[in-house]
């Protein structure tokens, strides 16, 4: 019999055999299962030692009953589907990737922003519909007269500044936990979050989903936006109340939205925001690169190797 029990609790990959790479260096079962509610999860990996997970709901209840659980991972950074609280009483670890896919996501924010501001999903749908007239996407500015407004300055916000810089945006960042002097290092601006609503002509979120941002950019937010402004989320969706956005666009208050996250997803078939030619949607897929994906797998398995072989974990997000 193995020492762990080591189970993925739901997966979209093609392939798992980065993390049994990883497992295999440990005396331990490795299995997969596709679980979408707490009951799978229990009744599939109730002796599990170590669990991935990439969207299934990992609450209190599933605490309570996988009794051997030391440490769970989460493919990718957020780590909004697992309840933090309960995994510290219970003393376990959550642990995400942070650092997998900083260059692609940084680098689908800065090309949702220049595909909204040069309006290219405006002008492709025309002149594929037989309209060949640039005046219909009047006006489009220089880049170099906007400001960039960055929501939350981690890791990828960063990166997002360095590389919008080339272009000659004035921008602007937003983040109570980092300094001045770091936001000023990445040719930024430090500011309060009013101030970055109401002076930028795009907002980029890059901000967590905790109980307190929910909903974060509301009726009230989008009030405050300047006219003509765009919003860009590469973040989650739950962060934008998508009612409140649909208000915003039907009244002209901001110019046009760009998503790769959704409240909901997959976007349902019924939502408004599929018929606008000024939203682009894209798949929450601004994480993946082939480079990424192998990146987060292997590192995730690598994580609990390094805990059931009795070690603290890298990046811990609960317990210190």
């Amino acid at each position: 019999m193995s020492k762990f029990k080591v189970y993925v609790a739901d997966y979209e990959y093609e392939s798992l055999e980065n993390e049994k790479r990883e497992i295999s260096k440990l005396d331990a079962d490795f299995v997969a299962i596709q679980c979408k509610t707490e009951d799978e999860v229990i009744s599939k990996a109730k002796d599990a030692d170590a669990l991935f997970v990439q969207y299934a709901p990992i609450t209190d209840k599933v605490f309570e009953n996988l009794k051997n659980l030391k440490v769970i991972i989460r493919y990718g950074v957020g780590v909004d589907c697992v309840d933090l609280e309960s995994a510290t009483k219970h003393n376990v670890y959550v642990c995400n990737v942070p650092d997998y896919s900083v260059d692609e996501v940084s680098t689908h924010a800065v090309t949702l922003i220049l595909t909204s501001l040069r309006k290219i999903q405006l002008l492709s749908s025309n002149v594929k519909n037989g309209v060949w007239d640039y005046k219909i996407s009047m006006p489009i500015h220089r880049m170099s007269t906007l400001t960039l407004g960055i929501a939350g300055f981690g890791r990828i916000p960063r990166q997002v500044a360095k590389k919008a810089n080339a272009f000659g945006f004035n921008i602007i960042a937003y983040d109570p936990f980092v300094s001045e002097e770091v936001i000023k290092e990445y040719g930024a601006s430090k500011v309060d979050f009013d101030t970055l609503i109401k002076n930028s002509d795009i907002v980029t979120i890059h901000i967590p989903l905790i109980k307190e941002t929910l909903h974060l950019f509301n009726k009230d937010i989008f009030l405050k936006m300047k006219k003509g402004a765009y919003i860009i989320n590469t973040s989650r969706g739950p962060l934008i109340d998508e009612k409140a956005l649909i208000f915003a666009l039907d009244n002209g208050i901001i110019a046009g939205a760009a998503l790769d996250v959704c409240e909901k997803e997959p976007i349902q078939v019924d939502n408004k925001l599929k018929q606008y030619v000024n939203v682009i949607i894209t798949p929450h897929v601004a994480w993946y690169s082939e480079e990424a994906q192998v990146d987060l797998q292997r590192k995730a398995g690598e994580e609990v190797v390094r805990v059931l072989s009795g070690d603290k974990p890298l990046n811990c997000v609960n317990i210190k």
